[in-house]
């Protein structure tokens, strides 16, 4: 019986005991203020969040602030903390039906009942402030501030600039572990090459929430914080009136501009048309909104400048001058037949409108771009020479400009047409002297090429960026650019090209275009297409006597070079080099031409792909003269000689 009645008192002071003890912990738990040792206040807990930096602004040439950050407020909802009672007050306080805070709600219980989820996005400012001046009486419900892109200018400049989208699973796979789904990203352009200076660190924010998981307060003062870093600021080479006058000019066209100085290789203006608008990815984008634009026919996603391949038409007749001259096959005053046609076995080929211009220099021939001079110098040029001097000026392989996906075009060499044709002859590359047949260059190869033609031989490096700055230190990156490449020809060969390229400005097919007051040289080009109506290019350097700015146009399934493609160039330089556009009547008719009647006709083939053009060879026609602007003094303001 003793033994018992000891059990009895042992296992009685043991529940005693836990019962005091537990009295003890909530005593100090509770505190005699309600506040732990620290301040922390009852029943609360830390939460660690992350805070996001400020993405890198950017800057065009003249410091105009061209991209920078806007603050985004969105509403989460905690399920499992939300008080559905308080439906009417938070539908009150967004301004929208209680029937949608409950469907928001169901939503985010399926998602996860115990997580935070982003219910209304893109609240404005003062919605925003009045959700936060309730949020005492709202269990629940928190907030969240991110950072979305902003556009400053008329320039869209989308294919240069690129835009910041949401990081998918596929590529979060690739990036390094400070990068968490939710994440934005560069996606192309600019802000894909720099993302990793554009974006900066993120930061973190400790703060104590209560047992509704609503935030009270920093966790001790913030003591614990760590202040995000922005990123790096871009100042650009690019000139954002340049590029908006040229995306106007684009209106309604297919094709791409390329503006380079010629002697830095600093990117002045990069268009490509079809284009997007950037500022659409800096709000939440539907997935019917994105699948649109992916599956729209024009692919406005796709660059054009870098990425597809052109024939270069008559604007390669300047390369095979430069070869003929500097091979021996030509002297500057030597002079050669220019008849209307040219026979190479049974075929024929001819100059537009079976033109004959007799015995002519180089110079000359550029002036009325023969196409039978320039058979004849391909005739006497092996293949070989052909494909290894074009090599010098660039072609056929990719530019030195990163972060950009490019195309490296089609320069073909004996082992091609053996692969291709089997059997062939010289009918299969004569075509390749007017720059036509079976080769391709894109845009900003060809804007290369007028830049060294430009500057008498230096093919420079083409880039966006001038300096990178840090918003904070004020420290400075700058890019590290190789030399210009310099071609193996000698300047007076140089000499003898420009003079012929300011004589089709002058007397040839570029005289309608001509800036007021200021020389320059230029070549136009019109080349076939196997899938529709014949591609408009011009090649272009201003001033003729030093040049600073040199531009490669391309304009698909325009027709003429000297009707589309020229205008553009020509009214592109003169904004840059003078900052305006004279108001006389041939720049007036010019503008509104171009921006109300000018069209790419429409595509027979879908649009070009980054595969080299493998199409058969094909005739072209030489390039004809521009059509005269139109006559002032007739009230219909018509051309008296509208002719090609």
């Amino acid at each position: 019986m003793d033994e018992y009645r000891t059990r009895v008192r042992i296992y009685a002071g043991v529940v005693v005991f836990l019962f005091l003890l537990l009295g003890l912990r909530l005593v100090q738990l509770q505190g005699f203020n309600g506040t732990s040792g620290d301040g922390t206040p009852p029943g609360s807990a830390v939460r660690e969040q992350s805070v996001e930096p400020a993405r890198g602004a950017m800057y065009a040439r003249d410091s105009t602030l061209l991209v920078d950050n806007r603050p985004t407020y969105t509403i989460l909802i905690t399920p499992r903390y939300f008080d559905a009672s308080k439906a009417p007050l938070l539908a009150n306080l967004l301004g929208v039906a209680d029937s949608t805070v409950r469907h928001r709600l169901r939503e985010a219980r399926e998602r996860n009942a115990f997580r935070p989820t982003p219910s209304f996005r893109e609240i404005p400012f003062d919605t925003f402030s009045r959700v936060q001046e309730h949020l005492y009486e709202l269990p629940g419900v928190s907030y969240d501030v991110e950072l979305r892109r902003r556009y400053h200018t008329a320039a869209r400049a989308a294919h240069a600039l690129g835009y910041v989208h949401e990081i998918d699973e596929q590529a979060l796979s690739r990036m390094p572990a400070s990068y968490r789904a939710g994440d934005r990203i560069g996606r192309t352009g600019l802000e894909n090459a720099y993302e990793s200076i554009l974006r900066g660190d993120r930061g973190r924010e400790m703060v104590l929430v209560n047992i509704h998981g609503t935030e009270v307060r920093k966790y001790q003062n913030g003591a614990m914080d760590t202040p995000p870093v922005g990123g790096h600021d871009l100042h650009l080479t690019l000139d954002h009136e340049v590029q908006a006058l040229a995306e106007s000019l684009f209106v309604g066209k297919r094709g791409a501009a390329v503006a380079l100085d010629p002697d830095t290789g600093g990117i002045l203006s990069l268009v490509s048309t079809p284009d997007f608008d950037p500022s659409l990815f800096a709000r939440p984008v539907t997935t019917s909104a994105w699948d649109s634009l992916r599956s729209d026919p024009s692919d406005p996603l796709y660059n054009r400048a870098t990425q597809s391949g052109y024939p270069p038409g008559s604007t390669w007749k300047p390369f095979m001058s430069l070869v003929a001259l500097e091979t021996g096959m030509l002297t500057a005053s030597e002079r050669m037949d220019c008849p209307s046609s040219y026979q190479i076995g049974r075929r024929a080929f001819k100059n537009h409108d079976e033109q004959d211009e007799g015995r002519i220099t180089v110079a000359k021939a550029l002036e009325v771009s023969c196409n039978t001079f320039f058979y004849q110098v391909m005739e006497d040029m092996s293949l070989a020479t052909w494909h290894d001097w074009a090599l010098e000026f660039g072609f056929g392989q990719e530019v030195p400009l990163e972060g950009f996906r490019q195309g490296s075009g089609l320069i073909p060499d004996s082992s091609y047409f053996d692969r291709v044709y089997g059997r062939w002859t010289d009918g299969y590359t004569i075509n390749l002297g007017i720059g036509q047949g079976d080769m391709s260059v894109t845009p900003l190869q060809m804007a290369r090429y007028a830049a060294a033609l430009g500057n008498g031989g230096r093919l420079p490096t083409p880039h966006l960026i001038r300096k990178a700055v840090h918003p904070e230190t004020d420290a400075v990156q700058r890019p590290k650019l190789p030399p210009p490449n310099p071609i193996p020809v000698d300047p007076s060969h140089f000499d003898v090209v420009q003079e012929g390229m300011h004589r089709v400005m002058t007397n040839g097919t570029g005289q309608w275009v001509q800036i007021p007051d200021i020389p320059s040289a230029g070549k136009t080009g019109t080349a076939q297409n196997p899938h529709g109506e014949d591609h408009s290019l011009f090649i272009m350097f201003a001033p003729y006597d030093d040049p600073e700015i040199a531009l490669a146009v391309v304009v698909e399934n325009a027709g003429y070079g000297a009707t589309t493609a020229a205008p553009i160039a020509s009214l592109m330089a003169e904004k840059y080099l003078t900052g305006s556009i004279a108001d006389t009547w041939e720049r007036r008719y010019w503008k509104r031409r171009l921006r109300e009647e000018e069209r790419s006709a429409p595509e027979e083939e879908p649009a070009p792909s980054t595969s080299p053009q493998t199409t058969p060879a094909v005739q072209a026609t030489t390039q004809p003269a521009a059509p005269a602007p139109p006559d002032s003094s007739r009230p219909d303001g018509l051309s008296p000689t509208d002719r090609p």
